[in-house]
């Protein structure tokens, strides 16, 4: 079972969580065509190595954050907190 590490409740079961989604994506502008929005939300990649997604604390605080995800080994490395810079973020995976 994977465990993830809230940065408010600590270590949890994966049980306890909800992914929601990735978090590199970028929405599109509210002017943006139909054709924008339907790449935003269709059409995905599947990438192999690490990856930056969501994850909601739903059995516990409530709280969305961000984790870098190894997507063959479920290896998990830098919990950033929402509020914390995407350059913060950046440097912490460096």
């Amino acid at each position: 079972m994977l465990q993830l590490c809230c940065p408010w409740c600590g270590v949890r079961d994966e049980i306890e969580f909800r992914y929601r989604g990735d978090a590199t994506l970028v929405r599109p502008p509210a002017d943006a065509p139909v054709e924008a929005f339907e790449a935003y939300v269709y059409a995905r990649l599947n990438p192999h190595g690490w990856q930056r997604e969501w994850w909601l604390h739903t059995g516990g605080c409530r709280t969305l954050f961000q984790v870098e995800r190894h997507t063959l080994t479920h290896e998990l490395r830098n919990v950033v907190a929402p509020e914390t810079t995407q350059a913060a973020a950046d440097a912490a995976s460096n």
